[in-house]
């Protein structure tokens, strides 16, 4: 097996799992976060890196700590890096686990085609202007037959920028496929209340860690309040909080809560890549480490 996935919800324990399993498979892990990437952001993120080490030994990882706070990246940054790192552990003999909860990093990962760069036609933007939404979302269906986002047929922009792509696509003499040529994914579940529980408490413990801190710091290095908003969840719980928008109590009860519907949306996204096609082999995540590693093991032999 090429490469193993680890996914699940926020608080589930991937990063552990993945860690075990790089020490017994020689592997290195690949972060697919789409906040881990970022330098001095790592108790709101949950990058754990202390944790890189099985028996004094460090566990190599990837695509952590890589760009600076405020820097732009974006999902076809991912899939190029994603594809470097792999590569390279390919190169060394070893096996790739790809660790992380966002889901669209993770179908970037796993897609069969390499996504395209396209750059902005400014010819076929002054061509588009003259035609009303309802032509523009004609035109767009009539160049694919798949399904696209509500966004892209509502928002104007959105929707010249689809058609921009399509068209960009039909130019290219051919599609570029994905250098992984097999995977297996490994999900890591836990029941509702228990999960619920597990948030609130790991919360906990990164306040405690010096989480504000980390935000002021990262504040004192030029970043934004705005910036902090976007980069989401604690982030931007804890920008309101510093700038006395709520209080301490406010900002726990709000940002636990968040922090729950985040990892319900998780699932609802791995749902979604279910009935897409995708194969996820669920493990229980309260079960004991060892017992975790040797189910995980079974099913990537299989």
């Amino acid at each position: 097996m090429s490469l193993i996935v680890i996914l699940g919800p926020t608080a589930v324990g991937k990063t552990q799992l993945a860690i075990q399993l790089a020490n017994e498979l020689r592997g290195e892990v690949i972060s697919a976060d789409s906040r881990q990437v970022y330098r001095g952001m790592d108790l709101g993120t949950g990058k754990d890196l202390k944790e890189y080490a099985v028996e004094g030994k460090q566990v190599t990882f990837h695509l952590i700590d890589i760009k600076n706070a405020g820097e732009a990246y974006n999902v076809f940054d991912f899939q190029q890096d994603f594809y470097h790192a792999y590569k390279a552990i390919m190169e060394k003999g070893k096996t790739a686990i790809l660790c992380g909860g966002t889901g669209l990093y993770l179908e970037a990962a796993l897609a069969k085609e390499k996504m395209q760069e396209v750059p902005v036609n400014y010819l076929l933007r002054k061509e588009l202007e003259t035609l009303s939404q309802e032509e523009l979302v004609i035109k767009l269906k009539g160049l694919s037959n798949k399904l696209h986002n509500k966004t892209d047929v509502i928002d104007r922009e959105r929707t010249i920028r689809a058609i921009e792509i399509e068209l960009h696509k039909s130019q290219q003499e051919e599609t570029q496929l994905s250098p992984v040529k097999d995977f297996k994914i490994i999900g890591l579940r836990m029941e509702r209340e228990k999960l619920r529980e597990r948030i609130g408490e790991r919360l906990e413990d990164r306040l405690k860690e010096g989480m504000i801190e980390e935000v002021q710091q990262l504040l004192k290095q030029g970043v934004s309040h705005e910036q902090l908003n976007y980069y989401g969840l604690e982030y931007r719980f804890l920008s309101a909080y510093i700038q006395g928008e709520t209080s301490y109590e406010e900002m726990f009860d709000d940002l636990v809560q968040a922090i729950r519907r985040f990892a319900k949306k998780q699932m609802t996204w791995y749902r979604r890549m279910e009935r897409k096609g995708q194969i996820i082999n669920w493990i229980n995540a309260e079960e004991h480490m060892d017992h975790k590693v040797q189910e995980a093991l079974t099913l990537i032999k299989k």
